[in-house]
């Protein structure tokens, strides 16, 4: 294992962690005004629900699916499923909804390249964290054609042993990458560099998932009626 993979998969998580903390927590307290997405619906609305709903359905399950895949420990599930059928059921549920997120993406990416009012009012930021999500995307979907070659779930279960030693702070986790193949490496990486850049950006509002939606009351709005709005102007 050479210097590179020790601060890539040893140090390098630990400083993104703390960045990402520190500062999501510096933003909202100095700059609370700016902690949003920043929609440009308002603008425009041509694919916008298409494209929005399409990315965010697909990237909650995704990064669910790894957190839950990643930090679980093989003993709890090894009594219901084995690593190689794990597997599977990873390569299968992250294709469906990475390609619908990657959908997604490609809708809200042109729509951003395309659309003059969009381009016009939109930082260049904006397009950079599109991009750098296409190309995080784009190597996960890559990673199980490379996963479809060893299906005895030995490298998910090294992966998974790297991350449960990051999160509990163990030495030693990087030995566990230093043999896997480039675009394991690669997606890690940039996948850690997104939440490094996280709090500079419109991808902070991860923090404010807005999980109440999923038990509020229905909001009822009511069209306004054409004479209604005569005689009030009368």
């Amino acid at each position: 294992m050479n210097y590179l993979d020790q601060f890539a998969f040893q140090l390098y998580p630990y400083i993104v962690m703390a960045v990402f903390l520190i500062g999501s927590w510096a933003r909202f307290d100095r700059a609370m005004y700016t902690w949003r997405s920043g929609s440009s619906q308002l603008l425009s609305g041509r694919g916008m629900r298409l494209g929005s709903n399409l990315f965010h359905v697909g990237i909650m399950v995704v990064l669910g699916g790894h957190l839950v895949g990643l930090l679980t420990p093989h003993s709890i599930y090894s009594v219901l499923i084995s690593a190689p059928q794990k597997q599977l059921l990873a390569m299968v549920v992250g294709g469906v909804f990475g390609l619908m997120c990657l959908a997604g993406l490609g809708i809200l990416l042109l729509r951003r390249l395309t659309n003059p009012r969009v381009r016009a009012t939109g930082a260049p930021g904006d397009t950079l964290i599109l991009v750098l999500l296409l190309a995080q995307l784009l190597l996960g979907l890559y990673t199980i054609v490379i996963s479809s070659h060893h299906m005895d779930g030995g490298v998910m279960m090294a992966l998974a042993e790297w991350a449960q030693r990051i999160v509990t702070f163990r030495w030693g986790a990087a030995a566990f990458i230093a043999q896997v193949n480039w675009v394991y490496k690669a997606h890690l990486l940039l996948g850690m560099t997104l939440f490094l850049i996280a709090p500079f950006t419109r991808l902070v509002h991860v923090w404010s998932i807005p999980l109440s939606y999923l038990w509020r009351p229905y909001q009822v709005v009511r069209r306004r009626q054409p004479a209604l709005h005569y005689r009030l102007r009368s």
